[in-house]
């Protein structure tokens, strides 16, 4: 799934944007306690107004989820590894509201289409539809700033930089 040991440094001045368009908040403000936790690393959390999940950055599809369509690993070009997790206890929809557009091992640019779901609707039946955005590398996160308590634009608005 992700490689943990892997020693690549991030490059410094390296840029992530959202992963989907709405307000930008803390990884520690996630509603999932696993995500605010930062169990599985740290990132930034986007409560959506917007049904579309982008590539932050140009990289690879590592991770798919095929029976729930609602998260996705990428390997960016900076040698990255992200998890974007679309809501909390959403695998439980086994795919219902979610459509991919990717697959493993497909190359992707920045602001490339991955995932449409149905927030509306998703909303409607009581899920929380935050988008979280984690750094899964522990070397990777190091010297990372990441950008919070805005409103951030899909594909374009920067949320994490390499120092």
């Amino acid at each position: 799934m992700f490689d943990f040991f892997k020693k690549k440094k991030a490059p410094e001045g390296y840029k992530m944007t959202a992963a989907a368009d709405g307000k930008v908040i803390p990884m520690s403000e996630a509603k999932d306690p696993v995500f605010s936790s930062c169990a599985l690393g740290n990132g930034v959390v986007i409560q959506p107004t917007g049904e579309v999940v982008v590539a932050p950055a140009a990289g690879t599809v590592t991770v798919t989820m095929d029976d729930s369509n609602h998260a996705v690993g990428l390997e960016l070009e900076g040698g990255i590894e992200i998890l974007i997790h679309i809501g909390v206890d959403t695998v439980e929809l086994k795919g219902e509201g979610f459509e991919s557009y990717i697959k493993n091992g497909d190359k992707v640019e920045a602001g490339a289409k991955l995932i449409h779901f149905d927030r509306e609707a998703l909303e409607a039946k009581g899920y929380c539809m935050e988008v979280m955005q984690i750094v899964m590398e522990g070397d990777k996160s190091a010297g990372v700033s990441y950008q919070t308590g805005m409103d951030a634009v899909a594909g374009e608005t920067v949320v994490a930089e390499w120092k």
